[in-house]
């Protein structure tokens, strides 16, 4: 029969992978989840020995079952190629006890590059099997990552356009050019006067939206998401996991049956979301360690069951993290409510209707394979100053939040397992928040961004991101500006105008 996949607040209708990636978000507002969890049908010592894009193919094929071996090897093949800077494509390295899993190798230099760059080729794949006819239009909120990884990823691919929301005073200077210089012609970048969570809530208004979605199929269109609310951007998140535990196990970093502690940085929840259903297939992990900055919403929930919103929004030195709403925290709930979608549904409406809900304590008792820590401030910038200072190793603002929560996570428990730090984004695309970690007040004295990634390459010796410079002189085409009210009517305006 193979995987089939439900909406977290109405497990009814069963559809196949295909369609759910082509939904992205079900008709009833829920995301979708599989109906059960496959098991991986090859031993790890064997997955041990393969390639990232061979481990990918043996993980994806157990949750889109409809998809053909060719399809999906295409796909993998199409999404895994030269645009990343290393064959390995997700190298790991040791620093100070920690293993870091970096995965920002990609043309973006953040690590959503490696689920994103195969979501264009899975969605124009289900698109053909389920022949679909309307033209898909991708809509997507940022922090900052999601945003240029999505446009560099469906830009002139035939029978799609993409229209990116991004907070205005909410992403680094780097990311905002990435963005705004998109050359694809069917790419549209739009900055909110709001922060993340106003973005999303409107991309997620826009799609329940079932009076717009008829007008626009009529003409000829169909949304879609390039969010990690989309399945088929979450499942490849699953294979990072999976690759990082054979390959410390076929170096002898650990031993079969080990069990890896896993600490990640969280914003939107879909990365360590994926880390779960790992474990759900049958890699031994171990603590799921969730690292919040200081909008630490995450962290209040897993320690007092209680998912409050209703809070100050702190921009920081790791925007990526900025969220308030973690969405595919949705995920899990379904899952501890025992797959409850009335349930879940009820929850959802109490977080969007009042802003907060508390989870009882049969739940409660499901959540103990999570552990969860937050980094300030200026725990963030003496992390990564300390890290290269023991060791010429140099991290990201969002990494160092990460490896922050973990020192303090080993700190409590001398006697843990070995610990994987994910490392999200290369410390080049945060040039001026890790070169001020680095040597201070003076960071304040450069002012070009180009000149503070050669400041911190002359520091650090690591070689600017070749993709890094493409970009230096890149003309900006995007400056629009919108209300948080008025994303709607522009979304509307421009499919109905022929824009896409």
């Amino acid at each position: 029969m193979g995987i089939k996949y439900v909406s977290t607040r109405g497990n009814k209708e069963k559809i196949a992978a295909s369609e759910a990636i082509l939904r992205g978000i079900a008709p009833d507002g829920g995301l979708y989840v599989p109906d059960a969890f496959p098991k991986l049908d090859k031993s790890l010592e064997e997955l041990g020995k393969l390639s990232y894009r061979d481990i990918a193919y043996e993980v994806m094929k157990l949750f889109f079952t409809d998809f053909t071996e060719q399809e999906l090897k295409s796909c993998i093949l199409a999404a895994y190629d030269e645009k990343f800077d290393t064959a390995e494509i997700a190298p790991m390295k040791e620093a100070d006890g920690l293993t870091y899993l970096e995965l920002f190798h990609g043309s973006t230099l953040a690590f959503k590059d490696m689920a994103l760059s195969i979501l264009p080729h899975l969605m124009v794949t289900s698109a053909k099997k389920n022949e679909l006819k309307e033209k898909i239009i991708i809509l997507t909120a940022t922090s900052g990552d999601t945003g240029k990884a999505a446009l560099a990823g469906f830009a002139d691919v035939e029978g799609t356009g993409i229209i990116v929301f991004y907070p205005k005073d909410g992403v680094s200077p780097f990311q905002k050019h990435q963005m705004v210089t998109e050359k694809g012609k069917n790419t549209s970048v739009i900055a909110i006067e709001g922060n993340f969570d106003d973005a999303q809530n409107g991309v997620k208004a826009i799609f329940s939206d079932k009076e717009l979605a008829a007008e626009l199929k009529e003409k000829g269109y169909v949304f879609s998401s390039a969010n990690s609310i989309n399945i088929g951007r979450l499942v490849p998140q699953i294979v990072y996991y999976v690759y990082a535990y054979v390959k410390m196990m076929a170096q002898g970093n650990i031993k079969e049956g080990d069990e890896l502690d896993v600490c990640v940085p969280t914003g939107n929840f879909g990365n360590i979301l994926a880390a779960s259903y790992a474990k759900e297939i049958g890699i031994p992990l171990g603590k799921l360690i969730c690292a919040s900055n200081t909008n630490k919403v995450l962290y209040d929930f897993f320690k007092s069951g209680t998912y409050d919103r209703q809070r100050e929004f702190i921009l920081t030195i790791s925007p990526s993290m900025d969220i308030l709403i973690s969405s595919n925290l949705e995920r899990l709930i379904y899952k501890i409510s025992g797959n409850d979608a009335v349930k879940n549904a009820d929850l959802m409406k109490q977080l969007a209707e009042v802003g907060k809900y508390v989870v009882d304590e049969e739940m409660r008792e499901k959540l103990q394979g999570f552990e969860a820590g937050f980094a300030t401030e200026d725990e963030t910038v003496s992390t990564i100053n300390n890290v290269y200072k023991k060791t010429g190793y140099v991290i990201d603002t969002h990494t160092a939040v990460a490896a922050c929560v973990a020192d303090k996570y080993r700190t409590k428990n001398p006697s843990s397992n070995k610990l994987l730090v994910v490392s999200t984004a290369s410390p080049f695309k945060f040039a001026g928040s890790v070169l001020r970690a680095l040597i201070g007040d003076k960071a304040d004295m450069i002012e070009d961004e180009w000149d503070k990634m050669e400041e911190l390459y002359k520091i650090s010796g690591h070689k600017i991101p070749k993709s890094a410079l493409d970009i230096k002189a890149a003309e900006v085409r995007h400056r629009e500006v919108c209300s948080k009210e008025t994303m709607k009517a522009i979304v509307r305006e421009k499919i109905l105008n022929g824009l896409f």
